[in-house]
Protein backbone atom coordinates (compact mmCIF):
# COMPACT_ATOMS: atom_id res chain seq x y z
CA UNK A 1 0.00 0.00 0.00
CA UNK A 2 1.04 3.61 -0.49
CA UNK A 3 2.37 5.08 2.76
CA UNK A 4 0.97 8.44 3.80
CA UNK A 5 3.18 10.98 5.57
CA UNK A 6 0.68 11.04 8.46
CA UNK A 7 1.04 7.33 9.17
CA UNK A 8 3.38 7.33 12.11
CA UNK A 9 2.60 4.13 13.98
CA UNK A 10 0.82 0.84 13.79
CA UNK A 11 0.56 -2.39 15.73
CA UNK A 12 -0.41 -5.95 15.03
CA UNK A 13 -3.84 -7.11 16.12
CA UNK A 14 -2.40 -9.59 18.61
CA UNK A 15 0.39 -7.34 19.88
CA UNK A 16 0.33 -6.14 23.48
CA UNK A 17 3.04 -3.57 22.87
CA UNK A 18 2.45 0.13 22.80
CA UNK A 19 2.25 2.01 19.51
CA UNK A 20 5.57 3.06 18.08
CA UNK A 21 6.49 5.72 15.58
CA UNK A 22 6.65 4.79 11.92
CA UNK A 23 10.16 6.07 11.47
CA UNK A 24 11.21 3.39 13.95
CA UNK A 25 9.31 0.60 12.14
CA UNK A 26 9.42 -0.30 8.45
CA UNK A 27 5.94 -1.00 7.00
CA UNK A 28 7.32 -4.03 5.20
CA UNK A 29 8.03 -5.60 8.58
CA UNK A 30 4.46 -5.23 9.83
CA UNK A 31 2.49 -8.46 9.81
CA UNK A 32 -1.21 -9.06 10.36
CA UNK A 33 -3.07 -12.14 11.39
CA UNK A 34 -6.59 -13.54 11.07
CA UNK A 35 -8.77 -14.16 14.10
CA UNK A 36 -12.18 -15.65 14.80
CA UNK A 37 -15.26 -13.67 15.71
CA UNK A 38 -18.26 -15.49 17.22
CA UNK A 39 -17.28 -18.67 15.44
CA UNK A 40 -17.40 -17.00 12.01
CA UNK A 41 -14.28 -16.58 9.93
CA UNK A 42 -13.67 -12.84 9.59
CA UNK A 43 -10.24 -11.75 8.50
CA UNK A 44 -9.36 -8.51 10.24
CA UNK A 45 -6.49 -6.52 11.64
CA UNK A 46 -6.06 -3.65 14.05
CA UNK A 47 -3.95 -0.64 13.14
CA UNK A 48 -3.00 2.06 15.62
CA UNK A 49 -1.71 5.52 14.72
CA UNK A 50 -0.37 8.42 16.77
CA UNK A 51 -1.79 11.36 14.85
CA UNK A 52 0.44 14.27 13.79
CA UNK A 53 -0.28 17.70 12.32
CA UNK A 54 -1.03 16.25 8.88
CA UNK A 55 -4.42 15.01 10.12
CA UNK A 56 -5.03 17.62 12.86
CA UNK A 57 -8.52 19.11 12.54
CA UNK A 58 -9.74 16.57 9.99
CA UNK A 59 -12.86 14.45 10.27
CA UNK A 60 -12.25 10.93 11.48
CA UNK A 61 -13.30 9.35 8.16
CA UNK A 62 -11.15 11.78 6.17
CA UNK A 63 -8.16 11.07 8.38
CA UNK A 64 -8.64 7.33 7.97
CA UNK A 65 -8.81 7.65 4.18
CA UNK A 66 -5.36 9.26 4.40
CA UNK A 67 -4.05 6.72 6.89
CA UNK A 68 -5.62 3.56 5.40
CA UNK A 69 -5.78 4.32 1.71
CA UNK A 70 -6.57 0.80 0.46
CA UNK A 71 -10.16 1.08 1.76
CA UNK A 72 -12.87 3.37 0.42
CA UNK A 73 -14.25 6.24 2.50
CA UNK A 74 -17.75 4.77 2.46
CA UNK A 75 -16.51 1.43 3.79
CA UNK A 76 -14.45 3.15 6.51
CA UNK A 77 -17.58 5.06 7.51
CA UNK A 78 -19.40 1.73 7.89
CA UNK A 79 -16.60 0.48 10.15
CA UNK A 80 -16.82 3.61 12.26
CA UNK A 81 -20.60 3.23 12.64
CA UNK A 82 -20.19 -0.37 13.82
CA UNK A 83 -17.77 0.72 16.54
CA UNK A 84 -14.50 -0.36 14.97
CA UNK A 85 -12.67 2.94 15.60
CA UNK A 86 -11.31 4.37 18.86
CA UNK A 87 -9.70 7.69 19.73
CA UNK A 88 -7.57 7.60 22.86
CA UNK A 89 -9.12 4.19 23.69
CA UNK A 90 -12.70 5.56 23.47
CA UNK A 91 -15.01 4.04 20.86
CA UNK A 92 -16.20 6.64 18.34
CA UNK A 93 -19.31 6.09 16.19
CA UNK A 94 -19.44 9.40 14.33
CA UNK A 95 -17.41 9.83 11.15
CA UNK A 96 -17.48 13.63 11.60
CA UNK A 97 -15.52 13.51 14.89
CA UNK A 98 -12.50 15.81 14.61
CA UNK A 99 -8.96 14.52 15.07
CA UNK A 100 -6.30 16.36 17.07
CA UNK A 101 -2.55 16.08 16.82
CA UNK A 102 -1.32 13.65 19.47
CA UNK A 103 -4.50 11.55 19.47
CA UNK A 104 -4.02 7.79 19.46
CA UNK A 105 -6.30 6.46 16.74
CA UNK A 106 -7.09 2.76 16.29
CA UNK A 107 -9.20 1.06 13.66
CA UNK A 108 -10.11 -2.62 13.33
CA UNK A 109 -10.20 -3.35 9.61
CA UNK A 110 -12.60 -6.13 8.69
CA UNK A 111 -12.20 -7.53 5.21
CA UNK A 112 -14.91 -6.45 2.78
CA UNK A 113 -17.40 -9.13 1.69
CA UNK A 114 -16.00 -8.88 -1.84
CA UNK A 115 -12.50 -9.70 -0.65
CA UNK A 116 -13.83 -12.84 1.02
CA UNK A 117 -15.62 -14.08 -2.11
CA UNK A 118 -12.82 -16.23 -3.51
CA UNK A 119 -12.41 -18.42 -0.44
CA UNK A 120 -12.59 -22.24 -0.57
CA UNK A 121 -15.67 -23.64 1.17
CA UNK A 122 -16.50 -27.30 1.64
CA UNK A 123 -19.73 -28.38 -0.02
CA UNK A 124 -21.24 -31.40 -1.70
CA UNK A 125 -21.03 -31.14 -5.49
CA UNK A 126 -22.69 -33.80 -7.62
CA UNK A 127 -20.19 -34.70 -10.35
CA UNK A 128 -21.69 -36.29 -13.47
CA UNK A 129 -18.40 -36.50 -15.40
CA UNK A 130 -14.81 -35.50 -14.74
CA UNK A 131 -11.42 -35.68 -16.42
CA UNK A 132 -8.21 -33.63 -16.33
CA UNK A 133 -9.72 -30.81 -18.41
CA UNK A 134 -13.36 -30.44 -17.38
CA UNK A 135 -16.17 -31.61 -15.17
CA UNK A 136 -19.93 -31.69 -15.64
CA UNK A 137 -21.94 -31.07 -12.49
CA UNK A 138 -25.59 -31.36 -11.56
CA UNK A 139 -26.43 -28.12 -9.73
CA UNK A 140 -29.25 -28.16 -7.19
CA UNK A 141 -31.83 -25.39 -7.03
CA UNK A 142 -30.90 -22.73 -4.47
CA UNK A 143 -27.15 -22.74 -5.15
CA UNK A 144 -25.69 -19.48 -6.44
CA UNK A 145 -23.06 -20.09 -9.12
CA UNK A 146 -20.80 -17.04 -8.75
CA UNK A 147 -20.29 -14.52 -5.90
CA UNK A 148 -22.31 -11.34 -6.25
CA UNK A 149 -23.89 -8.73 -3.98
CA UNK A 150 -25.95 -10.56 -1.38
CA UNK A 151 -24.14 -13.84 -2.03
CA UNK A 152 -20.43 -13.34 -1.37
CA UNK A 153 -20.03 -16.85 0.02
CA UNK A 154 -21.61 -20.29 -0.19
CA UNK A 155 -21.50 -20.27 -3.99
CA UNK A 156 -20.52 -22.98 -6.44
CA UNK A 157 -17.29 -21.08 -7.07
CA UNK A 158 -16.39 -21.39 -3.38
CA UNK A 159 -17.05 -25.12 -3.54
CA UNK A 160 -14.94 -25.55 -6.67
CA UNK A 161 -12.01 -23.78 -5.01
CA UNK A 162 -12.24 -26.17 -2.07
CA UNK A 163 -12.50 -29.26 -4.24
CA UNK A 164 -9.56 -28.41 -6.51
CA UNK A 165 -6.84 -26.05 -5.30
CA UNK A 166 -5.64 -25.49 -8.89
CA UNK A 167 -9.03 -23.89 -9.72
CA UNK A 168 -7.74 -20.61 -8.28
CA UNK A 169 -5.47 -20.36 -11.34
CA UNK A 170 -8.48 -20.17 -13.68
CA UNK A 171 -10.75 -17.17 -14.19
CA UNK A 172 -13.96 -17.67 -12.15
CA UNK A 173 -12.53 -21.05 -11.01
CA UNK A 174 -13.30 -22.49 -14.46
CA UNK A 175 -16.97 -21.47 -14.64
CA UNK A 176 -17.78 -20.86 -18.32
CA UNK A 177 -21.57 -20.42 -18.09
CA UNK A 178 -24.10 -19.97 -15.32
CA UNK A 179 -27.47 -21.14 -14.13
CA UNK A 180 -29.71 -18.89 -12.09
CA UNK A 181 -29.83 -19.58 -8.36
CA UNK A 182 -33.17 -21.39 -8.48
CA UNK A 183 -32.51 -23.23 -11.76
CA UNK A 184 -31.30 -26.80 -11.34
CA UNK A 185 -29.38 -29.06 -13.69
CA UNK A 186 -26.27 -29.54 -15.78
CA UNK A 187 -23.28 -27.23 -16.04
CA UNK A 188 -19.85 -27.75 -17.56
CA UNK A 189 -16.84 -26.36 -15.69
CA UNK A 190 -13.31 -26.14 -17.07
CA UNK A 191 -10.35 -27.59 -15.16
CA UNK A 192 -7.58 -26.38 -17.46
CA UNK A 193 -6.96 -23.08 -19.24
CA UNK A 194 -6.96 -24.81 -22.63
CA UNK A 195 -10.37 -26.30 -21.94
CA UNK A 196 -11.72 -23.03 -20.58
CA UNK A 197 -10.70 -20.95 -23.59
CA UNK A 198 -12.11 -23.53 -25.98
CA UNK A 199 -15.38 -23.98 -24.09
CA UNK A 200 -15.96 -20.22 -23.93
CA UNK A 201 -15.48 -20.05 -27.70
CA UNK A 202 -17.75 -23.05 -28.30
CA UNK A 203 -20.53 -21.45 -26.26
CA UNK A 204 -20.10 -18.15 -28.12
CA UNK A 205 -20.18 -20.01 -31.45
CA UNK A 206 -23.32 -21.91 -30.35
CA UNK A 207 -21.56 -25.26 -30.46
CA UNK A 208 -22.77 -26.36 -27.03
CA UNK A 209 -26.24 -27.87 -27.06
CA UNK A 210 -28.20 -26.89 -23.96
CA UNK A 211 -31.75 -28.07 -23.39
CA UNK A 212 -34.03 -27.28 -20.50
CA UNK A 213 -37.34 -28.54 -19.19
CA UNK A 214 -39.71 -25.90 -17.85
CA UNK A 215 -43.13 -25.95 -16.22
CA UNK A 216 -45.11 -22.87 -17.20
CA UNK A 217 -48.49 -21.36 -16.45
CA UNK A 218 -51.53 -21.82 -18.74
CA UNK A 219 -52.35 -24.51 -21.24
CA UNK A 220 -50.33 -24.41 -24.47
CA UNK A 221 -52.29 -23.39 -27.58
CA UNK A 222 -51.12 -23.47 -31.19
CA UNK A 223 -48.12 -25.02 -32.89
CA UNK A 224 -46.31 -27.65 -30.86
CA UNK A 225 -42.93 -25.99 -31.46
CA UNK A 226 -42.11 -22.29 -31.85
CA UNK A 227 -38.95 -20.26 -32.23
CA UNK A 228 -38.71 -17.13 -30.16
CA UNK A 229 -36.27 -14.77 -31.85
CA UNK A 230 -36.53 -11.67 -29.70
CA UNK A 231 -33.74 -9.44 -28.41
CA UNK A 232 -33.26 -9.20 -24.65
CA UNK A 233 -32.00 -6.26 -22.62
CA UNK A 234 -32.58 -4.45 -19.33
CA UNK A 235 -36.22 -3.71 -18.67
CA UNK A 236 -36.47 0.10 -18.99
CA UNK A 237 -39.20 0.13 -16.32
CA UNK A 238 -37.33 -2.08 -13.86
CA UNK A 239 -33.53 -2.25 -14.07
CA UNK A 240 -33.46 -5.32 -11.82
CA UNK A 241 -34.98 -7.54 -14.50
CA UNK A 242 -34.63 -8.28 -18.20
CA UNK A 243 -37.20 -7.91 -20.96
CA UNK A 244 -37.82 -8.36 -24.67
CA UNK A 245 -36.64 -5.08 -26.16
CA UNK A 246 -36.35 -3.24 -29.46
CA UNK A 247 -32.82 -4.05 -30.59
CA UNK A 248 -32.42 -0.84 -32.59
CA UNK A 249 -33.52 1.45 -29.75
CA UNK A 250 -32.19 -0.10 -26.56
CA UNK A 251 -28.90 -1.80 -27.32
CA UNK A 252 -30.15 -5.21 -26.22
CA UNK A 253 -28.70 -8.46 -27.52
CA UNK A 254 -30.02 -11.00 -30.00
CA UNK A 255 -31.65 -13.97 -28.29
CA UNK A 256 -33.17 -17.11 -29.75
CA UNK A 257 -34.95 -19.99 -28.02
CA UNK A 258 -36.78 -22.99 -29.50
CA UNK A 259 -39.75 -23.96 -27.31
CA UNK A 260 -41.42 -27.37 -27.79
CA UNK A 261 -44.50 -28.62 -25.98
CA UNK A 262 -43.97 -31.84 -24.01
CA UNK A 263 -47.23 -32.18 -22.07
CA UNK A 264 -50.32 -30.05 -21.57
CA UNK A 265 -52.76 -29.51 -18.71
CA UNK A 266 -55.61 -27.12 -18.02
CA UNK A 267 -53.55 -24.73 -15.89
CA UNK A 268 -49.97 -25.48 -16.95
CA UNK A 269 -47.76 -26.81 -19.71
CA UNK A 270 -44.49 -28.68 -19.68
CA UNK A 271 -42.09 -27.51 -22.37
CA UNK A 272 -38.58 -28.16 -23.59
CA UNK A 273 -36.47 -25.08 -24.28
CA UNK A 274 -33.35 -25.19 -26.42
CA UNK A 275 -31.00 -22.24 -26.19
CA UNK A 276 -29.36 -20.90 -29.33
CA UNK A 277 -27.92 -17.93 -27.42
CA UNK A 278 -27.15 -17.46 -23.75
CA UNK A 279 -28.62 -14.20 -22.50
CA UNK A 280 -29.38 -13.42 -18.87
CA UNK A 281 -32.74 -14.99 -17.87
CA UNK A 282 -33.33 -15.86 -21.54
CA UNK A 283 -35.81 -18.73 -21.10
CA UNK A 284 -37.65 -16.95 -18.30
CA UNK A 285 -38.01 -13.79 -20.40
CA UNK A 286 -39.00 -15.57 -23.61
CA UNK A 287 -41.59 -17.75 -21.85
CA UNK A 288 -43.13 -14.68 -20.22
CA UNK A 289 -43.16 -13.01 -23.65
CA UNK A 290 -45.16 -16.00 -24.99
CA UNK A 291 -47.68 -15.53 -22.18
CA UNK A 292 -46.45 -18.58 -20.29
CA UNK A 293 -44.35 -17.35 -17.34
CA UNK A 294 -42.58 -20.12 -15.47
CA UNK A 295 -44.27 -21.50 -12.41
CA UNK A 296 -43.05 -19.73 -9.24
CA UNK A 297 -40.97 -17.20 -11.23
CA UNK A 298 -42.24 -14.09 -9.43
CA UNK A 299 -39.81 -11.78 -11.25
CA UNK A 300 -41.49 -12.49 -14.59
CA UNK A 301 -45.10 -12.98 -13.59
CA UNK A 302 -45.14 -16.55 -12.32
CA UNK A 303 -46.72 -17.82 -9.10
CA UNK A 304 -46.33 -20.97 -6.97
CA UNK A 305 -48.29 -23.95 -8.25
CA UNK A 306 -48.67 -27.55 -7.08
CA UNK A 307 -46.48 -26.70 -4.05
CA UNK A 308 -43.57 -25.71 -6.31
CA UNK A 309 -42.10 -22.51 -4.89
CA UNK A 310 -38.96 -22.01 -7.00
CA UNK A 311 -38.85 -21.19 -10.69
CA UNK A 312 -39.66 -24.41 -12.54
CA UNK A 313 -36.61 -24.67 -14.78
CA UNK A 314 -34.17 -27.56 -15.08
CA UNK A 315 -31.10 -27.88 -17.36
CA UNK A 316 -31.77 -31.42 -18.49
CA UNK A 317 -29.42 -32.00 -21.42
CA UNK A 318 -25.90 -30.90 -22.31
CA UNK A 319 -23.92 -31.96 -25.38
CA UNK A 320 -20.63 -30.76 -26.89
CA UNK A 321 -17.33 -31.90 -28.32
CA UNK A 322 -14.60 -32.32 -25.73
CA UNK A 323 -12.48 -29.14 -25.93
CA UNK A 324 -9.20 -31.11 -25.95
CA UNK A 325 -9.86 -34.61 -27.30
CA UNK A 326 -12.71 -33.77 -29.67
CA UNK A 327 -14.79 -36.64 -28.30
CA UNK A 328 -18.56 -36.21 -28.57
CA UNK A 329 -20.04 -35.90 -25.07
CA UNK A 330 -23.70 -35.99 -24.08
CA UNK A 331 -25.17 -35.77 -20.58
CA UNK A 332 -28.68 -35.96 -19.19
CA UNK A 333 -30.13 -35.06 -15.81
CA UNK A 334 -33.53 -36.29 -14.64
CA UNK A 335 -35.98 -33.81 -13.20
CA UNK A 336 -35.45 -33.11 -9.50
CA UNK A 337 -37.97 -34.33 -6.98
CA UNK A 338 -39.78 -31.01 -6.49
CA UNK A 339 -40.56 -30.68 -10.20
CA UNK A 340 -41.54 -34.35 -10.49
CA UNK A 341 -43.97 -34.01 -7.61
CA UNK A 342 -45.48 -30.89 -9.17
CA UNK A 343 -46.01 -32.72 -12.47
CA UNK A 344 -47.73 -35.60 -10.67
CA UNK A 345 -49.99 -33.18 -8.82
CA UNK A 346 -50.99 -31.58 -12.14
CA UNK A 347 -51.54 -34.92 -13.83
CA UNK A 348 -48.67 -34.45 -16.26
CA UNK A 349 -46.49 -37.30 -17.50
CA UNK A 350 -42.98 -36.88 -18.84
CA UNK A 351 -40.54 -39.22 -20.56
CA UNK A 352 -37.16 -37.51 -20.60
CA UNK A 353 -35.61 -39.57 -23.38
CA UNK A 354 -38.56 -39.17 -25.73
CA UNK A 355 -38.06 -35.47 -26.22
CA UNK A 356 -34.29 -35.16 -26.30
CA UNK A 357 -33.00 -33.81 -29.60
CA UNK A 358 -29.58 -34.27 -31.16
CA UNK A 359 -26.99 -31.47 -30.97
Amino acid sequence: MKQSESIISTERLSSDSDAVFANDLDFAEIGFEDSQNDGQADSHEKRTFICDTNVHGKRLDAALVQLVDEFSRSYLQQLIERGSATINSQVVHKAATKIKAGDTLSIVLHATPQSQAFKPEAMDIEIVYEDAHLMVINKPAGLVVHPAPGNWSGTLLNGLLHRDKSAILLPRAGIVHRLDKDTSGLMVVARSRQAMDTLVKKIADREVNRQYVALAHKAWVGAKSVEVDQAIGRDPRNRLRMAVVDLAKTGGKLAKTTVTLLQNADEACLVQCRLHTGRTHQIRVHMAYLGHPLVADAVYGGAPLAELKRQALHASHLAFEHPVTGESLQFHSNLPEDMTQALEALGLLYSATEFRTKP
